[in-house]
């Protein structure tokens, strides 16, 4: 029967440390059974678990990788695995893992302590702690920036939906971003992200900037406000307002569409999206003259949006051809997934209103950005605090990662 040994080494990394370790071993016919390594401002942490053949003694392994370490200039602690203890670590191997993603301005010591706490709370293990935002430079190290730590975390939990909203309660009360999901081969195969447009990839309601040049601001603003809550129905709201702006100028669409701004990491975000080979589609309940430029500037693939009725110049109070509620926009997700190819779990949505949501759940991953309390709570994942190109961390992907990629 084989010893089962765990070997940690430690200290100042450098070359050749996992190749001599290795060397000794072989020495002795181990089988490396499990081996991670982490380097930390240039502190190495090697971990190794190795069985060794029954006709050597674990203390001349332990012996020799001791004197080989010293050399090095490092150390080493040795720890014998019982077969149970072995079997019991072989055993969760089928336990649920999860990924937990902690977004901020900055990785504030007290964020680590009030997330790992709510972690512990619900019986869920870390494995292991990745930071996926680049290194901070010593003259910025106070200043506020774009910062994501993921925690890999395992074990069984019965109340997910329980621990999701603790940790958007949280996030809530710290002004940071937390998201739950778990680990699955999809994370890193999604192919399409489907976007709202008011108010997800440009900062503000177009209709409400219409009526402001109506002068009914208020009014319509008000009727806006009530549907993105879900306390109005989303058709007969968008027909009320449109009807509201009877009359007004064609021209006054280009003078409001110059003025429009797109949303904090908007821009960065579908640039790498491109270079990742992702199809991107715009489907919103908002007008299609403003989607259509929108889709010019960021090189959006599909584009899916209500069409006012103009005559002689000037806006009917009507629309044209087919309502895009929160249903329609659901249904064209899935059309789109079908038309790629894709399962929709490979499918992101990202919303900030109520007729955002069946889209939202139809996709594997949901993103309420900047959303209403509703949306927010009702979804899978939400962006309060980061810009939009926080998505990229949702999805697994490291600043290393996409400069990689190049430029944009």
């Amino acid at each position: 029967m084989k010893n089962i040994l765990l070997i940690n080494i430690f200290g100042t990394d450098q070359v050749g440390v996992t190749r001599e370790i290795s060397q000794t071993l072989s020495l002795f016919d181990a089988t490396v059974l499990d081996i991670g390594q982490a380097v930390i401002h240039d502190q190495l942490n090697l971990g190794i678990l190795a069985a060794i053949p029954e006709n050597f003694s674990s203390s001349s392994v332990i012996e020799s990788i001791s004197c080989k370490i010293k050399k090095l200039g490092m150390r080493v602690k040795c720890l014998p695995i019982s077969p149970d203890n072995y079997q019991d670590w072989v055993d969760q191997q089928g336990k649920q893992r999860h990924i937990i993603s902690l977004l901020a301005s900055k990785i504030d010591s007290h964020y680590l302590e009030v997330v790992t706490e709510k972690i512990s709370e619900f019986g869920l293990n870390i494995d292991k702690i990745t930071r996926l935002s680049g290194r901070t430079a010593y003259h910025n190290i106070d200043c506020s920036g774009r910062f994501c730590v993921e925690f890999s975390v395992r074990g069984e939990t019965r109340y997910v939906d329980v621990f999701r909203s603790s940790l958007l309660e949280l996030g809530a009360s710290h002004d940071i971003d937390i998201a739950f999901q778990k680990d699955s081969i999809y994370r890193r195969s999604r192919r399409l992200i489907v976007f709202d447009m008011d108010s997800t990839l440009i900062d503000s309601e177009v209709i409400d900037e219409l009526a402001v040049e109506a002068g009914i601001g208020e009014q319509v603003s008000a009727i806006t406000a009530s549907a993105m809550r879900g306390e109005l129905d989303f058709e007969k709201s968008l027909r009320m307002r449109v009807q509201l702006l009877s009359g007004l100028k064609e021209d006054i669409l280009l003078d409001v569409a110059k003025r429009l701004r797109l949303n904090e990491g908007a821009e960065y975000l579908l640039k790498r999206l491109r270079q990742l080979g992702f199809k991107t589609a715009i489907v919103s309940g908002g007008f299609l003259f403003f989607a259509s430029r929108l889709q010019s500037i960021l090189d959006v693939d599909y584009v899916f949006a209500n069409e006012l009725d103009i005559v002689d110049g000037h806006l009917s109070g009507g629309l044209k051809g087919e309502i895009i509620d929160g249903n329609r926009k659901a249904e064209l997700l899935c059309e789109l997934a079908i038309q790629e190819g894709l399962h929709l779990e490979q499918v992101i949505a990202v919303g900030d209103g109520a007729n955002d949501l069946p889209m939202l759940q139809a996709a594997g991953m949901g993103v309420a950005f900047k959303a209403k309390p509703l949306v927010r709570v009702s979804a899978q994942y939400a962006i309060s605090h980061s810009g939009l190109d926080g998505i990229l961390y949702l999805m697994g992907y490291s600043d290393r990662d996409l400069q990689a990629l190049g430029s944009v």
